[in-house]
C-alpha cells in the first residue's frame, strides 16, 4: 500500500473528501517553494502535486507555464525536484507526493535511473500528462513494478469506448480533468461534472479527484460533494506570481482545504 493508498483509506474511514494542491517546485525559488510545500500538510493538504517545471508544458495555462518558467529561471531542475521531495520527506513522512509533469526529462534522466531516485526521494506516485495509454510500457508499468502509483487523467472526451484503455494500469487514483482545453482556462460546474464523475465510478473501484478550473473554498466543497476530492492549482500558483507571502499562500490554501473537507 502506498502513501496515496493509505490516505484515501484514512480519509474513507471518516467519511471525508480529499483536498489535494499543485504547486510548480521551485517557483519563486527553491526556498520559498520548500517553505511553502512543507506548510501545505498543516493547511490542510491530504496530497502534494509537484509540478516538475518543462520548458514546454503543452496541457497548461499560462499561470503553470509562468510559473514553470520562474522556476527553470531560478536554477530548477529534475534533480532538484526530487531533492525538494527529500527535504520535505525529513520533516513528513505520511502526506502523499504525486510528481506531475512530462516525460521528456525523465527520459533523459532515464527510466530505470529516475525510479530509483524517485522512489528514495520519497516519491509516490506520478501524473505524466503526454504519455497515453497505448506508452504504457514506457513508464507506467515500471512504475507500478517499482512501487509507484501511475495516475492517468480522464477528460470530458474519454468516451465509454476509450475509457476502460485509460482505466487499464492506472493505480492510486483517477484524476478527472473536468473542462476540456488548458489549466486554468475556465471553472468547474459540479452539475456537469457529477454524471462524468458517475460514469467512471461505474468503471473502477478507485477514488476520482476532479481538477481544472476549481479556484474557490466554494468551488472546491462543490466539486468535492459530487467527486471523492478536489485539486487546486492555478489558482495557488496565481497567489505565488502575485507575490504573496509563504504565510498569505498557505491561508488561502486552508481555506480551499477546508471547502473541500466541508463536503
Amino acid at each position: 500500500m502506498t502513501r496515496i493508498d493509505a490516505t484515501f483509506a484514512r480519509l474513507k474511514a471518516a467519511n471525508k473528501k480529499a483536498f489535494v494542491s499543485y504547486l510548480m517546485a521551485g517557483d519563486p525559488d527553491y526556498d520559498t517553494s520548500l517553505e511553502i510545500v512543507k506548510g501545505l500538510p498543516a493547511a490542510g493538504v491530504d496530497i502534494i502535486e509537484l509540478g516538475l517545471p518543462f520548458t514546454d508544458p503543452m496541457a497548461d495555462g499560462p499561470t503553470i507555464q509562468l510559473a514553470g518558467q520562474r522556476a527553470l529561471e531560478a536554477g530548477m531542475t529534475l534533480e532538484r525536484t526530487l531533492q525538494m521531495a527529500r527535504d520535505f520527506r525529513a520533516v513528513d513522512d505520511v502526506t502523499p507526493i504525486v510528481l506531475m509533469g512530462y516525460y521528456n526529462p525523465i527520459y533523459s534522466r532515464g527510466v530505470d535511473q529516475f525510479l530509483v531516485d524517485a522512489k528514495d526521494a520519497g516519491i509516490d506516485g506520478m501524473i505524466v500528462v503526454d504519455l497515453p495509454p497505448e506508452e504504457d510500457t514506457e513508464l507506467c508499468i515500471p512504475a507500478q513494478a517499482a512501487g509507484l502509483n501511475f495516475i492517468r487523467l480522464a477528460t470530458p472526451t474519454t468516451d465509454s469506448e476509450r475509457l476502460p484503455k485509460v482505466l487499464q494500469n492506472t493505480s492510486g487514483f483517477v484524476y478527472y480533468v473536468s473542462i476540456t482545453g488548458i489549466t486554468g482556462a475556465a471553472e468547474a460546474e459540479a452539475t456537469n461534472v457529477g454524471p462524468e464523475v458517475a460514469r467512471i465510478k461505474a468503471a473502477t473501484d478507485l477514488p476520482i479527484i476532479v481538477g481544472f478550473g476549481v479556484n474557490t473554498p466554494e468551488k472546491a466543497e462543490a466539486i468535492a460533494s459530487i467527486s471523492d476530492g478536489a485539486v487546486v492549482g492555478s489558482a495557488i500558483v496565481g497567489k505565488i506570481a502575485n507575490g504573496d507571502s509563504p504565510a498569505d499562500v498557505l491561508e488561502f490554501v486552508a481555506s480551499l482545504a477546508a471547502g473541500a473537507h466541508k463536503a
